[in-house]
This record gives C-alpha cells, structure tokens and sequence, in this order.
C-alpha cells in the first residue's frame, strides 16, 4: 500500500525550518540548502514544494501571519466576553512586543520579513493587508473606548501601531527592558483615552 503523505504538513515543517534559520542567523543565511538541513529533509524535497525561495518565504510568511493571529485571538479572548477597549487594545500590543524568548524569536523573524518585503513590493501585499486592516480594528475600537477631545481615532491608530514597532525594534536591540516598554505603551495609551 502506498505511503499517504501529508503535504501540507511537510510544507509547514519546512516553513517552520525557515524560521529557525532566520530567526538564529537573519535572512540572508535562508537557503534551499540550510532550510532542508534544519528541516531534516532534502533539498530536493524542498526543491519539491518551492521552486523559489521567495516561494518558500512567501509561505513562511503566512505560518508566521497564522502562528500571529492564533496568539492575538487566545489572548483576547483570554480578557472574557466585553473587555474594555483600551484593555483589549493594550493586551493585543502587549502580546505582540518580544517581552519573552519566543516572541523575540518571532520578532527577529518579523523584523527579517519586513526587511524582505521593503524591497520586494510584491511580497509585502499581505503585509499592507493586514496593516490596514489591523488599523481599521484598532481606530474602531479607539472610537469605542471614547477617547480624549480632539484625538482623531485613525490618526491614534497609526501612532499606536507606530509605537507597536517602535517598541518592538527598540526591546529586540537590548535598549531598553520589558518594564519600561510596557510603561511607554501605558502612557501612550494614557493621551489617547480618556
């Protein structure tokens, strides 16, 4: 009888190998090569599900959009059934910032895509995607929380997930700790609601 395999899995397991290699030595080290070495697997099988490495990258990129996302959705939904909307705002910003080793790994591998796709336009779609519909989500929730006179709730939005990166980059580079991130969002949020 012949073996049933599982391509979605074997794509996945060499997407997640992709990952190990970008998180632990930046993109530039990602090749068919050292992705079938991480993966255990051969090159030819990688070869086999990714004519390109920008094939592979793009299908890295959506684990890591889909790993994202799963981590987003159990922490809010984590806050019970009518959190407040700064509550619910701060938790999501709070659960993406790399406070602990698995979210620096993700947040290497973040910072290493987003250096991918600034110059590759085709590749970063998904991303301006997701970012406006991240920003539609967080000024929607801003008008809901009633905030502060005169803050426009798009613009609030753009600053907070400005802020987002900002602290993200600043926390991976050792500039600061945890402690005085999450207090800088904190404050932030602080001029934004009432």
């Amino acid at each position: 009888m012949p073996k049933v395999v599982d391509h979605n899995e074997r794509r996945t397991r060499i997407a997640e190998a992709l990952l190990r290699v970008a998180g632990e030595h930046g993109l530039e080290a990602v090749s068919l090569r050292h992705v079938a070495a991480e993966a255990g697997v051969t090159s030819g099988m990688v070869q086999h599900y990714f004519r390109t490495k920008d094939e592979m990258m793009a299908f890295a990129l959506e684990v890591v959009r889909e790993r994202s996302e799963a981590r987003l959705t159990a922490a809010a939904a984590g806050l019970g059934p009518d959190p407040t909307p700064r509550r619910l705002l701060r938790t999501i910003v709070a659960e993406v910032l790399p406070v602990d080793e698995p979210r620096r790994a993700d947040g290497r591998v973040a910072l290493a895509f987003l250096a991918y796709t600034a110059v590759r336009p085709e590749a970063a779609a998904p991303l301006r995607a997701d970012t406006a519909e991240m920003r539609a989500f967080v000024a929607d929730r801003i008008r809901a929380g009633g905030p502060r006179e005169g803050i426009d709730p798009d613009l609030a939005a753009v600053g907070l997930l400005a802020l987002m990166e900002g602290l993200g980059v600043h926390l991976l580079g050792g500039h600061y700790g945890p402690d005085v991130a999450l207090a800088a969002l904190d404050a932030h949020l602080d001029t934004i609601f009432e």
